[in-house]
C-alpha cells in the first residue's frame, strides 16, 4: 500500500492545491466591487514543494481533524498571499477581473491536465494488473 501512497502522493496534493487556488481566485472574482477588498493568491509551486517534503515540520502529528491535537489532517494546503496590482482602484480593491480570469482560466486548465496524468497512471497500473487485457 506504501507504493501507492508515494505513486498518487504528487497527484493528490497537487489536485488540493489546486483546488485550493480556484477557489482563491473564485473568492477574488467575487469580490471585485467589495470595497478595500484586497485578492489574494498562493504560490503554488512552494506549496507542492513543502507538501512532498513532509511540510516544514516533519515531526507534527497527522490527525483527522485541525483542530484535533493541534495536528494537519495530512491534506496539503498552502500559505495565502496578497497579489500585488497593476492598477489600484479609488476604493481599495485590489481585484482586477480581467487578471483574475486568466489566473482562472490556467488554473482550471492546469486541474485538468493533473486529472489527465492521474488517469494514465491508473490506466497503467491497470495494466500492470490485467497484463495488458
Amino acid at each position: 500500500m506504501k507504493l501507492f501512497d508515494t505513486a498518487f502522493k504528487l497527484h493528490e496534493s497537487a489536485l488540493q492545491l489546486r483546488t485550493q487556488r480556484m477557489e482563491v481566485i473564485a473568492k477574488n472574482i467575487a469580490n471585485v466591487d467589495t470595497p478595500n477588498f484586497k485578492a489574494r493568491d498562493i504560490s503554488f509551486e512552494d506549496a507542492l514543494a513543502k507538501a512532498l517534503s513532509g511540510g516544514s515540520d516533519a515531526s507534527s502529528v497527522v490527525t483527522t481533524h485541525t483542530n484535533h491535537m493541534g495536528g494537519t489532517t495530512g491534506k496539503a494546503s498552502a500559505e495565502l498571499l496578497y497579489t500585488i496590482p497593476f492598477n489600484t482602484s479609488i476604493d481599495g480593491n485590489t481585484v482586477e477581473m480581467s487578471v483574475e480570469q486568466a489566473k482562472y482560466g490556467r488554473a482550471a486548465a492546469k486541474y485538468q491536465a493533473t486529472l489527465r496524468f492521474l488517469e494514465s497512471d491508473i490506466g497503467g497500473i491497470r495494466k500492470a494488473l490485467t497484463g495488458g487485457h
